[in-house]
């Protein structure tokens, strides 16, 4: 099975510009291509992890990728998939960003390891210094208004209104993919499938330029598909925002969390996208959610490989250990960083006191709304300390109860957690 039919039998394959062509062209050629990311945030999401992993494909597929960072085309927002024009970042902020997805790319894909390593580009490097006169006499030159009009990041906006500024932004990633080209032999572009028009436009740019010589030019274009979840929600989504790719903004155990609670309509489909096993291992797995859909195998086996990846192992063993510790109730074996993970988002009611009875902590902390139901909870046997029931109306919290001197945890009923933090 070739690269091309690997992909379409995982379903990554939205458009090509010539399937044929394209085929044969990395069938006889170490194939230079490249996907670009913009820095419109200080970290990547995993709405990016498709494009990431399609350039990990081609990598392990023998040929050369390009990871492109849009420190050029971050300053001015990309108007495809969008409804209203973004808001302009200054230039020192986009930089900041800039470093930062690359550090996470190079994390990520390893820059400049292995026979046919991962380049990374900053297409600040030739947009930053373009002047507007070389703009519009070598590019602009080329591109004809009704053309421009036409693409569907240009034509869904018109009724609302776009600027010349995203107007514009079509013909600056056509110039990453021609400065590519003419330095790095560069004959493929991989993107979203709400890049189609961009990516056409830069190899007719290419085209254009080369309209003088004999030589057949030949580029490509490749499209992955939009991830739809079954239920309806957006791909990548929680009621807590987005689920980042930086620890400090979604911690591993999180990440972790967000695929073990895939849909049993999505997890498959989610293995074929983003993952290397097998198609037998994921036929296998499938098998088992038609079977046995209460044990969650596939979603273990989609959380182990993702976290792993993006994390690192170490990562994953404390994301599971966090895991198991909630579901056993074992707390204690929790250090202070699993607490902190694990209990993010949990209430937090901070105290400076040595020793505090529990029915008055229940109280002052709000879990219990006054000192009678505080003792109606204890009696009920609904309070539990680091995941150990306490029934002792008298009893007093030490510093024995803290776990590495830092924290309590107290759990009413089944799920309700507060997170108490010694000062």
């Amino acid at each position: 099975m070739n690269i091309l039919e690997d992909l379409e039998s995982r379903g990554l394959i939205h458009q090509t510009t010539d399937r044929e062509g394209l085929e044969k062209h990395l069938e006889e050629n170490q194939v230079t291509l490249y996907v670009g990311f913009d820095p419109t945030a200080d970290s990547l999401h995993i709405g990016h992890l498709l494009p990431v992993t399609m350039l990990k494909r081609f990598q392990k597929a023998g040929h050369k990728p390009i990871a492109l960072v849009g420190g050029g085309t971050g300053m001015i927002g990309d108007p495809s998939g969008r409804s209203t024009e973004r808001s302009l970042n200054e230039g020192e902020v986009v930089k900041q960003y800039s470093e930062k997805i690359k550090q996470q790319i190079d994390r990520l894909l390893d820059f400049g390891r292995g026979e046919n390593p991962v380049v990374a580009r900053n297409n600040h490097d030739w947009l930053g210094s373009m002047t507007v006169i070389d703009f519009l006499r070598d590019a602009g030159k080329h591109f004809g208004i009704n053309y421009m009009l036409a693409k569907e990041s240009v034509s869904a906006r018109i009724e609302q209104g776009i600027t010349f500024t995203e107007f514009s932004y079509m013909i600056l990633q056509s110039l990453d993919y021609l400065r590519l080209y003419e330095e790095e032999n560069c004959t493929l572009q991989i993107g979203g499938s709400d890049q189609w028009g961009n990516i056409t436009a830069g190899m007719e740019l290419i085209r254009r330029s080369r309209e003088d010589e004999e030589q057949e030019v030949k580029v490509f274009g490749l499209t992955v598909p939009l991830i739809t979840k079954a239920d309806g929600t957006k791909f990548g989504k929680t009621a807590g925002g987005a689920i980042w790719l930086d620890p400090e903004k979604t911690s591993p155990y999180e990440f972790y969390q967000f695929w073990i609670n895939t849909d049993d309509r999505d997890v498959i489909k989610f293995l074929r996208y983003f993952t290397f096993l097998s198609d037998d291992e994921i036929d296998a797995l499938e098998e088992e959610v038609n079977k046995r859909p209460e044990e969650r195998a596939a979603q273990k086996r989609l959380a182990e490989e993702m976290t792993r990846d993006v994390h690192s192992e170490e990562a994953l063993q404390q994301a599971q250990k966090i895991s198991a510790s909630l579901f056993s109730g074992d707390l204690k074996q929790l250090s202070v960083s699993d607490i902190k993970q694990g209990f993010k988002d949990v209430p937090t009611y901070q105290t400076a006191k040595e020793e505090i009875g529990l029915i008055d902590l229940l109280v002052e902390s709000s879990i219990s709304s006054s000192k009678r139901q505080a003792r109606e909870d204890i009696k009920n046997g609904a309070i539990y300390i680091n995941g150990e029931r306490v029934q002792d109306l008298q009893y007093v919290l030490t510093e024995d109860d803290r776990i590495e001197g830092q924290f309590t945890i107290i759990r009413r009923g089944k799920k309700k957690y507060t997170l108490i933090r010694y000062e």
